[in-house]
């Protein structure tokens, strides 16, 4: 995938990792990474470690942004009784890309154009070493780790699904 790195998204998240600290290089892959499944196949791991940015809206309209391991869905309603909230509102492409800047299948965890209200992270994610997160575009991932996802984007631990 010639030009992948050019992308304005793309050298908005190196932009952020190296302003965090993030370890973890980009990586392009050969086949789209648009489901966790996907990117799962394309770097030979197990699907659960394919930590997903899922953007939700909350009742005051603001993101929520849950980053979840690729082995289960989110339980909208668990996430939302443990938020003490009436219900997750979804949130389209159009929404997605206007609060974080990325367009869906390449939301990274971080370099937003603007920072969710919450951000939640599943702690399932917690049971490896590596996981790989989205970086800006559908063909871009990179390497990180819980605990560095939560030092990046401040995220709460949260059991979030089955």
């Amino acid at each position: 995938m010639d030009g992948v790195l050019e992308k304005a998204a793309v050298k908005r998240f190196i932009d952020a990792a190296r302003s965090l600290g993030v370890k973890g290089e980009v990586k392009v892959l050969a086949d789209t990474a648009r489901t966790a499944l996907d990117a799962a196949n394309s770097l030979g791991i197990e699907v659960g470690q394919i930590a997903s940015s899922l953007i939700f809206r909350l009742p005051s309209g603001n993101p929520l942004l849950i980053i979840t391991s690729g082995r289960h869905r989110v339980d909208t309603e668990l996430v939302a009784k443990n938020l003490n909230i009436p219900e997750l509102g979804r949130a389209d492409a159009n929404y997605v890309k206007e609060v974080s800047g990325y367009s869906v299948g390449g939301v990274s965890p971080i370099g937003w154009t603007s920072a969710p209200e919450i951000t939640l992270i599943d702690e399932a994610l917690n049971d490896y070493d590596v996981v790989w997160a989205a970086s800006g575009h559908p063909h871009a991932v990179y390497p990180t780790t819980y605990a560095e996802l939560i030092e990046c984007t401040s995220a709460q631990p949260m059991n979030v699904g089955e």
